[in-house]
């Protein structure tokens, strides 16, 4: 039967999001149904998390138009969208720890009488819709005391509070709840859609896609490139549509015998707790070899990022043994384990990789300044030169004067600046989290290249990619993470984007 202007409660028409380098959102259009949960499914990066800011009033498009049940709508906030029935639950949870869970659930919609705030109406009606999510939590607890999963119930309890509700967007809504917890919130779910309340649900366990969801949309690179009813779909149709036509990159043409070169690295047990209860990384065991080009795949959330910062130092609440070189390592401060022959490429190099008022030279010569600096804290600007120079050529940066500031270089250049940057202080293993991102295909393949030069020097990479054509070709083996937990390891001819895409998708969760 044809869908008619009543089945859809909210159209995008022709959205573009474009951010500088990149365009998050090619010429989407897409429909929210309503009554119904709308999933939607893509990589990292795919769109799907940007489109839904823009729903939700918290970004606005660069082009393209919104129509709430018929009528053009433009939202420059937040409390705009909730005013028209538009809200968000965010995976990562925005709530004030300090505060009652009654003064959560009614933040910025508190009842008032005379200009006094009416807390036992507060109290009263937290304890009506906590009871329907089957959760009697006290109205007067701290939610700092609660556990994870208990407050990601307190932030979709507070969107159910909204009186004239008419979306709800859940971003990996249940990444922190039991089974038991999802069962009552997809109790809940079913009767939000009965009552013509339409949900729009990000989730990357496909077992509850599948099993929640009425109509399933698949983003990738920026594109819907599908949707249909959840009835008509399996998996294959799912991998077949989030994988495409791949790239064309360039593949490490050397064949060799891994099982004959030395363990540098061993991971065993890998865990870091997360606030309240649970875990970002729960047990997670892996070992690199000399030159090898380790992959590390996974979707949001899963942990991939966190296991470079347990190596570096940066999450000093992780255990587990960490061994390179046959000897178990003290994980210490950030400068300690570079020092002990590691290099991290962070994933932001804006935020964490380029120092921005510094220069070219500056940048590259930052993490290893004190080989160039004699006791009485001179920099020899002689040995800088000649160190920065090499650096400049061995990596082929583009530049006409390492002089320059750092920003005047091309993306591309700028991330090879902070490759060079870890490669000067001569690591034997190197974490590269996203090294290709924000750069175009050409500094890409470059990027690739200068990756497979290392490997053939004997350096040792483990690197991160959102990307499955780039994972599949650049990685000599790769490890997929789902949801902190190690789900599959591939090698030759099994590294295929289907087999990535399979088992990124695993769920994984514990009562």
């Amino acid at each position: 039967m044809a869908e008619t202007l009543n089945d859809i409660v909210l159209h995008a028409e022709k959205i573009d999001k474009i951010y500088p380098g990149t365009k998050a959102l090619d010429q989407v259009s897409f429909d929210i149904r309503r009554g119904k949960v709308n999933v939607l499914i893509g990589e990292n990066g795919a769109g799907k998390s940007t489109l839904m800011r823009i729903i939700a009033g918290i970004e606005k498009p660069s082009s393209g138009k919104l129509y709430l049940e018929g009528r053009e709508v433009s939202f420059n906030s937040t409390v705009d969208a909730r005013k028209e029935g538009i809200a968000i639950i965010h995976q990562e949870l925005c709530l004030f720890p300090n505060l009652t869970v009654f003064q959560n659930l009614f933040m910025s919609a508190e009842h008032t009488k005379h200009g006094v705030l009416q807390d036992n109406e507060h109290r009263e009606l937290a304890k009506k819709v906590l009871a329907r999510l089957e959760y009697p939590i006290d109205p007067d607890t701290k939610v700092g005391d609660l556990r994870v999963g208990q407050q990601q119930m307190i932030e979709i309890a507070r969107n159910l509070l909204i009186p004239n509700l008419k979306i709800l967007i859940m971003d990996e809504p249940t990444s922190s709840l039991s089974e038991q917890e999802v069962d009552v919130l997809f109790h809940i779910m079913r009767e939000l859609t009965a009552s013509g309340i339409s949900i729009v649900y990000i989730s990357h366990r496909l077992e509850e896609l599948m099993r929640i969801g009425d109509y399933l949309t698949i983003f990738r690179d920026g594109r819907l490139v599908a949707q249909d009813e959840t009835k008509n779909v399996d998996l294959a149709w799912i991998v077949r549509n989030m994988i495409g036509k791949g790239k064309n990159y360039p593949k490490r043409k050397t064949q060799v015998d891994w099982s004959s070169r030395e363990k540098v690295l061993e991971v065993k047990d890998l865990c870091l707790p997360k606030p309240g209860g649970g875990y970002l990384l729960d047990h997670v065991s892996f070992y690199l070899r000399k030159g090898e080009v380790l992959g590390l795949y996974g979707l949001l959330g899963a942990g991939r990022t966190e296991v470079f910062e347990c190596i570096m130092g940066l999450r000093p609440l992780h255990t587990g043994t960490i061994i390179k070189g046959g000897k178990v390592l003290k994980i210490g401060e950030l400068y300690e384990m570079i020092d002990q022959g590691f290099a991290l490429l962070p994933e932001d190099r804006q935020r964490d990789g380029l120092v921005q008022p510094m220069n070219i030279e500056q940048n590259i010569a930052l993490t290893n300044i004190g080989h160039y600096t004699n006791k009485l804290g001179l920099i020899s600007d002689k040995a800088e030169d000649a160190a920065v120079d090499e650096m400049i050529k061995d990596v082929t940066i583009k530049v006409a004067d390492k002089k320059l500031p750092i920003l005047s270089l091309s993306g591309g250049n700028q991330q090879k600046c902070v490759f060079a940057k870890g490669a000067l202080t001569k690591p034997d293993i190197m974490l590269l989290d996203e090294p290709s991102r924000g750069i175009d295909i050409g500094a890409k393949t470059e990027m690739f290249q200068l990756i497979y030069q290392y490997a053939e020097r004997g350096v040792s990479l483990i690197v991160v990619s959102s990307e499955l054509e780039e994972i599949t070709a650049i990685a000599d083996r790769v490890i997929v993470l789902s949801s902190g937990v190690k789900t599959a390891e591939f090698t030759g001819a099994d590294i295929t984007q289907q087999n990535l895409v399979e088992a990124s998708y695993k769920g994984h969760r514990k009562n």
